[in-house]
């Protein structure tokens, strides 16, 4: 199926890995003509740059950075002002109860990703309206639906998120231009790993059962980070064109469940 991305330019925030990682993949796979991949790590982008060209035509341009750099942001946000399209991607708020999260610790996790998402919304958001048209999409997670005593500042942080977002998208239409949100629930990545281990240390008192967790999950498994990637290519592209102000949730039935895991 062709979803109408031929040509397009999209700029992906936390590229180098997971998520990220995997809608460049997907972008490009879809005739994106541009991919920004924004990370932490060179390495990894040029990895990434150098796998997506083996295998379309399209062009990936790498910036490694922190994104809670504003003077690095701001650069960012001139260089890339033309894309059609942001994936606000990048940032992990820490896992633990109120009594385990430090206070420099929950600072650090919002200040990447609920401060970053909506600094990069807000400017991307005032080129988009005055071009009049382009597409925001924030990959928060289930979380944000399903507050967790156990990750209080990502469920916190997440729900901010999502209100923002709705928000955003509440009006943005009116000037062409679509704001809305993605929530995975556990995705096979080494970060869901860290989380699941300190899970099972704390109901087991052991680390190394955490897969035991994963029996409860929806069919026994996380999804992947592909999955994922495929729903955000599909709700940022013009066949998507009236999905807006709202939040996808991607997480195989767990937030119906009423428990992350």
């Amino acid at each position: 199926m062709d979803v109408g991305l031929l040509g397009k330019s999209v700029l992906i925030t936390g590229a180098s890995k997971g998520i990220g990682r995997a809608c460049a993949f997907a972008f490009a796979n879809e005739g994106a003509s541009v991919v920004h991949a924004v990370g932490r790590s060179q390495e990894d982008l040029s990895s990434l740059q150098k796998n997506i060209a083996a295998e379309s035509n399209t062009v990936v341009k790498t910036y490694a950075m922190d994104l809670t750099d504003k003077k690095l942001r701001d650069e960012l946000i001139g260089e890339t002002k033309d894309v059609d399209i942001l994936i606000n991607n990048a940032g992990a708020i820490p896992s633990g109860s109120v009594f385990s999260v430090t206070e420099d610790a929950w600072r650090e996790g919002w200040e990447l990703k609920v401060f970053g998402y909506i600094e990069m919304t807000r400017a991307f958001y005032s080129i988009f309206r005055e071009r009049g048209h382009g597409v925001i999409l924030n990959d928060i997670g289930n979380s944000g639906e399903n507050p967790d005593f156990d990750y209080v500042a990502g469920s916190t942080g997440n729900s901010a998120l999502m209100t923002f977002t709705k928000a955003m998208g509440g009006t943005s239409l009116d000037y062409g231009v679509r704001v809305l949100a993605v929530n995975p629930g556990p995705v096979d990545t080494g970060r869901m790993e860290k989380m699941l281990r300190q899970r099972a240390t704390m109901l087991f008192e052991d680390e190394e059962r955490w897969q035991e967790l994963l029996a409860r999950f929806p069919g026994g498994r996380a999804s992947t980070p592909e999955e994922i990637a495929t729903s955000i290519v599909f709700l940022s592209s013009p066949l998507a064109s009236y999905i807006n102000g709202c939040i996808v949730t991607i997480d195989g039935g767990i937030s119906a469940r009423g428990s992350i895991i």
